[in-house]
């Protein structure tokens, strides 16, 4: 790991342990939010009084920032959290690239499972069938000894149970972000679905998000992705 990305690692890590979102760091340090993403990806070329000024904001020292991360430990499974149109997908296929993993779709393993289309499982069999296979799924992926990212469905959070399991074995992402960013991801991929079929679609995915936060916000980390590009997320996970 090069130097810069060695810091941001460090930053970001401090950061993390305090609790703090990037834009509390960059209110107490005075650099701004946008710079701090860059800095944390290894993107960012800081200056010394910029790097002393993030350095006190956290209560630490340029010189403990610069210190040598201790080696990771056994990676578990990546596992990432959103609605629709959080980019678990984009992001996870290109985390698993960069890191050598298998990239998996739970909602694809639970198909080819059920032998069916997630709509027809609903529609068919119900939400009760649904849970069932996807613990069916999850359990077998996470029983897997090679690491892997996955993108799960994103009502997991309503299943207690299933959460608790996936909680458990596998390293929780949330990829945030605003509902203007998901409605409109969805529609920049050529889904006009959306507003075609309910007038009321964009309302529904606030209340949505808003039913969600609670829950989402229970997974190990969160990463805000409204300003993000996929490249950024990536480094923050790599």
């Amino acid at each position: 790991m090069d130097l810069l990305a060695s810091v941001g690692t460090a930053v970001r890590a401090q950061r993390e342990k305090r609790g703090w979102s990037r834009r509390e760091l960059a209110e107490a340090s005075g650099v701004s939010e946008r710079f701090l993403a860059q800095l944390e990806t290894g993107d960012g070329n800081i200056s010394l009084r910029r790097f002393a000024d993030v350095a006190h904001a956290l209560g630490t020292t340029m010189s403990a920032l610069l210190e040598p991360a201790e080696a990771p430990a056994a990676k578990k499974p990546i596992a990432l959290l959103g609605v629709r149109g959080a980019g678990k997908s984009s992001v996870g296929a290109a985390l698993a690239k960069k890191l050598g993993m298998r990239f998996v779709e739970v909602d694809q393993e639970i198909e080819q499972v059920a032998g069916l289309a997630l709509a027809d499982i609903f529609t068919l069999h119900g939400e009760a069938y649904y849970r069932r296979v996807e613990r069916e799924v999850l359990t077998r992926l996470l029983a897997d000894p090679h690491p892997m990212v996955l993108a799960t469905g994103g009502s997991i959070v309503n299943d207690p149970t299933n959460f608790a399991l996936l909680k458990a074995r596998a390293h929780t992402v949330w990829l945030r972000a605003t509902a203007e960013d998901h409605w409109n991801r969805v529609v920049a991929q050529g889904d006009q679905r959306p507003m075609a079929e309910n007038p009321h679609a964009f309302e529904e995915l606030k209340a949505l998000l808003a039913a969600r936060q609670k829950l989402y916000a229970r997974a190990d980390r969160t990463i805000d992705t409204s300003e993000l590009t996929i490249k950024q997320v990536v480094g923050e996970l790599a």
